[in-house]
């Protein structure tokens, strides 16, 4: 068997030894065994779980990738992929939110947004639904100052047009980025204003976030499938692929 040293495989990965140890420590990476003078000494395995660390971490961020890499710790690869797929399956929930977004600030007259018509007046529950939100997270991001709904004059209860709903939509797309409090209400009101090009072009920068951080992912996940196979969790059947006869047979 292959014994790494620490400062060998921090080279390989372009890290400290240092990170290596908070790794151990941290219950991500399986501690390796000691030589006779106490040093560590890393096998294929430890690599191919830094190298997963490392590649799961931009996409995936650190809490998911520490949980995906102690399910494989514990031999449970099946929750590893799972924890992995929901986040994909959230990152495909913000792209189709700033799709929606894109598309209502380049036509202001779209009336249908996922099969629901865009009313001159909506309920909360109705703008919510549409837009893929909480109730009560428009409601926050009405006492944050970012949102001004209309009021029912009978009985009170807030109203919601097509310019609000932009705005919801917008907020929804850039409330993982780094825009501030401030900064956010600028282009909200941008869009009350009917001043569009900057939302745009916030709006497609964060779609380009939102294309780079699938992109991560999915090398994020290259390396956690070489991981299962180097932890020996892999069985034939999941990689081979089907032989001719299968498809023959099906044909028949």
């Amino acid at each position: 068997m292959q014994y790494y040293k620490p400062v060998e495989i921090a080279s390989l990965l372009g890290i400290s030894t240092s990170a290596l140890r908070h790794y151990e420590s941290w219950g991500v990476v399986p501690a390796p065994e000691r030589a006779a003078n106490g040093y560590r000494m890393y096998t294929e395995l430890h690599l191919a779980y830094f190298r997963c660390l490392r590649a799961m971490i931009p996409g995936f961020g650190y809490k998911i990738t520490y949980a995906v890499l102690r399910c494989i710790q514990q031999g449970n690869m099946d929750e590893a992929l799972w924890l992995a797929g929901a986040e994909q399956a959230g990152l495909q929930e913000e792209k189709a939110a700033a799709d929606q977004t894109l598309a209502l600030l380049q036509d202001p007259e779209v009336s249908h947004i996922k099969g629901r018509p865009v009313s001159h007046l909506m309920s909360i529950g109705e703008a919510a639904e549409i837009a893929g939100v909480q109730p009560s997270a428009i409601r926050h991001w009405e006492k944050e100052g970012l949102l001004t709904p209309l009021r029912n004059p009978e009985n009170g209860y807030r109203m919601y047009t097509a310019v609000h709903l932009r705005q919801i939509l917008l907020i929804r797309t850039l409330r993982r980025t780094v825009y501030f409090l401030e900064r956010m209400k600028e282009l909200v009101e941008a869009v009350e204003q009917h001043s569009l090009e900057k939302a745009k072009e916030v709006t497609e920068h964060a779609l380009g976030r939102i294309h780079q951080r699938n992109r991560q992912q999915y090398s994020g996940v290259h390396q956690l499938m070489e991981l299962c196979a180097q932890a020996g969790l892999m069985r034939p059947e999941d990689t081979a692929a089907p032989s001719m006869s299968t498809y023959q047979g099906k044909e028949r």
